[in-house]
């Protein structure tokens, strides 16, 4: 991005504020791209469904240089996801092009994967005539065998995934199913239903710092270094600081975004800001509450033993002698005050956390095909998702129909178009580059499990990036389970119209079940480009199973 040296150039050369605006064409071709990996993977099972070993080559499109390979490590790392596979061999390998740079987004590295499992499985179940639901329940790690290490390497803290997918089962009346595959039939419409399970990685950034200080007129000012970028930090920090120090959400301010303030953290990604960001807070909190005892005692001729500290007073044990948290913080600013205690009533909290966490859960997708058209529509989708503790749920759940819809995005539509003979991008616009929006959605269904973590004090997992992950297994499993009677077995995403609409001509024997009230397919179909590969921006996805 030179354009942000150079305007930083150009506000000191003008002395004036200076602001960079590009087209949306310049934004296409030169913002990075991401999930451009293209998988070959294979599982192998035993007679009863167990499975017994996972073979994986991932190699992904860095571009034309490499900026990251973020998304390649960790999904090599978290490829065998929630299930006991007692053996693994999977490789990575980069590989460059002239595309834009790849870069992580959104679950950096775990969508891809996750689809490649769940499809794996999906093919197993109707290869060898499992149930698709049950030979995943079979192979889910136990609960009892937390803490679990992954093939290859990775220490799973905590976690009941046979819970989150029961649930999620339930939640979608997978049980009467059929029946509304019936009534689409009716209208000529084939319909069907998938599951995925995931698991996420967060790590990130591992080091935070807060600093909280209480001012005797009634605020708390919190510095903190994670930046919100809409993910409602101003709601969820002030929610525990009133949980802990009694306070008003009103009486918080948070301060960030100011690197003469806040001159360390590490920023919003990786599903870290309340992770890290709320520990480093409680650590805080929990200095001033200490300092505030002994300033408390002093005010109140007590051994600082003898002090609690509940709904923002300190209280004498056995009296009715308190005083407010808010005069302990006057208190420390008079001049006769413990020369030890005298100054701003502040916590100050400054962590390395390198343990990384591993939200969960389960989703089910239910798609319509139109036979005429290819066109494919969400019609109904229900997510159970476990981030240890939800600190806010309203905010979590805006957060999870984020990532569904960023996920079913890549299933279906999202795809960067370029001309193989030329190098041209050819959908550089949004004329030509389809982004989900409101009117191409179901209402979700979503709900919250909460199994806390234990590799954080807090019991937290993280939350902002788990609707996406098993997005992209749910609608092509699904869509998959609506054309299985014609015998197609897998489609590529992005599921585009002739995409669809190709695989059901291209189906083995041409096996088309008659439809109440619809003529067969025709030839007619919405056109694609022929010339255009399968690199995609902000979500790209070339996932084979074998």
């Amino acid at each position: 991005y030179p354009e942000f040296a150079l305007v930083a150039w150009a506000a000191k050369r003008l002395r004036r504020p200076v602001k960079w605006t590009c087209e949306r064409r310049e934004a296409f071709l030169t913002d990075y791209h991401a999930r451009d990996l293209v998988s070959h993977a294979e599982l192998a099972l035993d007679g009863d469904g167990r499975f017994l070993a996972l073979r994986g080559v991932n190699t992904s499109n860095v571009g034309a240089h490499a900026v990251s390979f973020i998304p390649l490590a960790k999904g090599i790392a978290v490829l065998p996801s929630v299930y006991h596979i007692p053996a693994a061999s999977l490789r990575g390998r980069a590989v460059l092009s002239n595309t834009s740079p790849t870069y992580p987004y959104r679950s950096a590295g775990r969508p891809e994967v996750m689809f490649v499992i769940e499809r794996l499985i999906d093919l197993a179940a109707r290869h060898h005539g499992f149930d698709r639901v049950e030979l995943r329940r079979r192979n889910l790690v136990p609960a009892g065998a937390m803490p679990y290490r992954n093939p290859v390497g990775l220490l799973y803290d905590s976690g009941d995934y046979a819970a989150t997918q029961d649930r999620a089962v339930a939640l979608a009346d997978w049980a009467g199913f059929e029946a509304r595959r019936a009534e689409a039939r009716r209208r000529g419409r084939y319909r069907g239903i998938g599951l995925a399970n995931y698991l996420e990685l967060n790590t990130g950034a591992p080091r935070e710092r807060a600093e909280i200080t209480v001012r005797a007129e009634g605020r708390l000012d919190v510095v903190l270094g994670t930046l919100s970028a809409g993910q409602g930090h101003e709601t969820s920090f002030a929610q525990l600081l009133a949980e802990w120090l009694g306070v008003e959400l009103g009486d918080v301010r948070l301060i960030t975004g100011d690197t003469d303030v806040a001159a360390v953290g590490g920023g919003s990604h990786s599903g870290r800001s309340m992770r890290l960001g709320a520990l480093v807070l409680a650590r805080a909190s929990d200095e001033i509450v200490d300092k505030g005892k002994r300033l408390a005692a002093w005010l109140l001729e007590a051994a600082p033993a003898d002090v609690d500290f509940a709904r923002r007073r300190f209280v004498v044990k056995g009296t009715d002698r308190s005083v407010d948290l808010f005069e302990v913080a006057a208190a420390a600013e008079r001049p006769d005050a413990p020369e030890a205690l005298r100054g701003p009533l502040a916590g100050v909290s400054d962590e390395t956390v390198s343990v990384p966490s591993f939200p969960f859960g389960s989703a089910v997708c239910e798609v319509e095909v139109d036979p005429e058209t290819g066109a494919v529509e969400v019609v109904r989708y229900t997510s159970v998702d476990d981030v240890g503790r939800a600190v806010n749920p309203l905010i979590l759940e805006g957060q999870t129909h984020g990532g569904i819809a960023a996920g079913v995005g890549q299933a279906l539509w999202e795809r960067c178009h370029y001309d193989p003979e030329t190098g041209q991008m050819q959908s550089a616009t949004f004329m030509d580059y389809v982004v989900p929006r409101a009117d191409m959605l179901p209402a979700f269904t979503t709900e919250t499990s909460e199994v806390p973590s234990t590799s954080n004090p807090l019991g937290l997992r993280g939350g902002g990036e788990g609707g996406t992950t098993p997005a992209l297994g749910a609608v092509v499993n699904a869509l998959v389970d609506a054309l299985a009677e014609l015998g197609v077995e897998h489609i590529e995403m992005p599921a585009t119209p002739e995409r669809v609409w190709r695989a059901i001509h291209d189906a083995p024997g041409r096996r088309y079940a008659p439809v109440a009230g619809a003529a067969p397919p025709g030839r007619g179909g919405v056109g694609e480009s022929a010339s255009a590969t399968t690199c995609s921006r902000r979500a790209k996805s070339n996932g084979l199973g074998t």
